[in-house]
C-alpha cells in the first residue's frame, strides 16, 4: 500500500510539474508574440486609410527577388489563424507569423516618388541588404 501511495504521489508531482511547465511555456510564447513589432509610418497609415475601404494591408515574405527574399503587399479581408494584426489610427496591417519572423522590428512606409508610389519595408533588423527595386532583401548570416 505504501509503495502504491508513493507511486501515486510521484505521478501527481510529475503531473503538476508538467502542467506548470506547459503553462509557463505557453505564457513565454505569448510574451514573445506580444513583443513583436511592426511599425507603421504616418504616410503608410494615411495611404492605407485612403485605399482600404473595409480591407487591410496584408504583407507576406516569399523566397525570390534580387536578394533572396521579397515582400508583397495586397489588400485583404480574411484573417487567418497564424496572422498577427498591427493597427494604428484606423490603419490595419496583417502579417502571418512566419513572415513576421523576417520583418520583426521593421517599418512599413509608403513612398511617393516621381516615377512610382509604393509601400515598402524599411529598417529591417534581420536584413543585411536589399536591392534598388525596394522589394527584396537578404538576411544577415550570424
Amino acid at each position: 500500500m505504501a509503495a502504491a501511495r508513493s507511486i501515486l504521489n510521484k505521478h501527481c508531482f510529475i503531473s503538476r510539474c508538467l502542467t506548470f511547465s506547459h503553462s509557463k511555456l505557453k505564457e513565454s510564447l505569448e510574451n514573445i508574440k506580444s513583443k513583436r513589432i511592426l511599425k507603421l509610418s504616418e504616410s503608410c497609415i494615411q495611404r492605407i486609410n485612403e485605399i482600404a475601404e473595409g480591407n487591410f494591408l496584408r504583407i507576406t515574405v516569399e523566397g525570390g527577388g534580387c536578394s533572396g527574399f521579397q515582400y508583397k503587399f495586397s489588400l485583404d479581408k480574411t484573417i487567418n489563424e497564424d496572422d498577427e494584426i498591427f493597427e494604428e489610427k484606423g490603419a490595419k496591417v496583417v502579417i502571418d507569423s512566419i513572415s513576421l519572423e523576417y520583418l520583426d522590428g521593421a517599418v512599413v512606409d509608403y513612398q511617393t516618388e516621381l516615377i512610382r508610389s509604393a509601400f515598402q519595408i524599411n529598417n529591417i533588423p534581420k536584413a543585411e541588404g536589399g536591392c534598388s527595386c525596394g522589394a527584396s532583401f537578404s538576411l544577415k548570416m550570424d
